[in-house]
């Protein structure tokens, strides 16, 4: 049209017919089209496809191809645009790939620690774990809690893990205080040591991470050692009063008679013995312990040995008017390795511990047999008696040391030391074999023992 606007003073010179004005028209007609055409092709190829490839790499860099890139080389702006685009993309797979280093490095790190570990965010969701935290959440989950003591409980989803209860208490500290925070934790008989930091960004808490370590042997050891102590300072202290006492009275002069000055010697003498005892079995329990116990293994006739521990307590069951018997035994007890004195200690103490036990017209059993037992032939005691049983709270601790499960019961009229059936466990164990008790209040108490029959070294 433009063109024709400039045609026309010649158009009115030169062409008077409206045919020739028509083919004119015509020409003009095509070769704007042609020049439009040619302009269109050289616009599509210079900017609509560079354009269109563009758009296709930062869609599949969107979509995670961070290995994408644009092969264009113009030197127009289309050009430095696809260079910037190839350098960003260049720069964003390199913080990605250190961002999945950092990552699988983080990883590691967790997976690695023998500490739980558990992310939170500020509404209460668990975020990260590692395998041992995943071990807790899993075994806390029957810990259920009200939805409603959480801080922005409304916004958990069904099903998502959330902020264990034995943590709440704790997690609600550090979101409002903003600091650690360390405690120990009982759960389930189990005690836990927990320190809880908040994690912060810009300025502001947005969760907390707790580190869990299970301390329950520790703890328990802790305890052992300060009863263990006490103990031993209790049981030390009484005899050593008694010496004190006794002899300053000898001193004194306060016996009239020399059968009073010897009854005091005697009371110092007995109390020193006991004293003596308590240190032997304490030394005796501490080297078996420590592994230092060397004890000369050869083969034993179990029955000679229960024979002799019978006619032993015999004369003790009669003065007590207590009936020992000794059932039928067979003519196959024999134990390939055993060490018989350490055997007969374990057999004396808990008759010993049974006769303490037992009133007067009870009785007390001695059985023994070889039984097949998980495969392996073994052999089989069991000291039976009639007493007054042991509770059932009690009955797991009888083993430890000065552990009563009379609380009631003085020691000092008993003569024990509390150490027996400690040291029987370790006597037990050091020939590879086991101890159990069952009893019932009111019904007596039933200690059990099997021993290997086989040499040790078989197996």
């Amino acid at each position: 049209m433009i063109l024709g606007l400039f045609l026309l003073p010649y158009i009115d010179t030169n062409f008077t017919n409206s045919g020739a004005i028509k083919k004119l028209f015509t020409l003009v007609s095509v070769i704007g089209f042609s020049m439009t055409t040619f302009f269109a092709l050289i616009l599509f190829n210079k900017i609509t496809l560079p354009m269109q490839q563009l758009i296709r790499a930062a869609d599949s860099v969107r979509k995670g191809k961070y290995d994408t890139r644009l092969s264009l080389r113009t030197s127009d702006e289309i050009g430095e645009l696809a260079n910037s685009f190839n350098h960003m993309a260049e720069e964003l797979e390199n913080t990605i790939r250190s961002l999945n280093h950092e990552k699988e490095h983080l990883s590691s790190v967790l997976r690695s620690m023998n500490d739980a570990v558990i992310t939170m965010d500020i509404e209460g969701s668990v975020i990260l774990t590692n395998p041992p935290g995943d071990e807790i959440m899993q075994s806390w989950r029957s810990l259920t809690e009200d939805e409603d003591s959480l801080p922005h409980s409304a916004s958990l989803h069904p099903g998502q893990s959330h902020v264990p209860k034995p943590l709440l208490p704790m997690f609600t500290r550090v979101l409002s205080d903003g600091g650690d925070q360390s405690a120990n934790v009982h759960v389930k008989q189990s005690v836990w040591s927990v320190h809880m930091a908040p994690l912060a960004s810009d300025g502001d808490i947005r969760g907390a991470v707790a580190v869990l370590r299970n301390v329950t042997e520790e703890v328990r050891l802790e305890k052992m050692r300060r009863d263990f102590v006490a103990n031993v300072s209790h049981e030390i202290r009484t005899p050593l009063s008694m010496m004190q006492g006794y002899s300053e009275a000898l001193l004194d002069g306060m016996a009239a008679s020399p059968e009073e000055s010897e009854e005091l010697v005697q009371v110092i003498h007995d109390e020193s013995l006991r004293m003596g005892r308590l240190v032997k079995d304490l030394l005796d329990l501490a080297r078996m312990e420590a592994g230092h116990t060397d004890m000369v293994m050869r083969p034993l006739d179990v029955r000679e040995l229960l024979e002799r521990v019978y006619r032993k307590f015999s004369v003790r069951a009669k003065d007590r008017e207590i009936e020992l018997i000794l059932h039928d035994l067979q003519d196959n007890l024999i134990l390939e390795e055993a060490n018989e004195d350490r055997l007969e200690q374990v057999l004396t103490n808990l008759l010993d511990n049974a006769f303490r036990h037992t009133p007067s017209g009870k009785r007390i059993e001695i059985k023994a047999e070889q039984v097949i037992h998980r495969g392996k032939r073994e052999l089989r005691l069991e000291i039976k008696d009639e007493g007054g049983g042991i509770p059932p709270d009690d009955l797991p601790y009888i083993f430890e040391r000065f552990y009563k499960a009379d609380k009631a019961r003085v020691r000092e009229e008993s003569g024990g030391t509390g150490l027996g059936l400690a040291i029987v466990k370790n006597i037990v164990e050091a020939h590879r074999g086991t101890i159990t008790a069952i009893s019932e209040v009111g019904q007596g108490t039933t200690f059990k023992l099997l021993l290997p029959v086989e040499t040790l070294l078989s197996e």
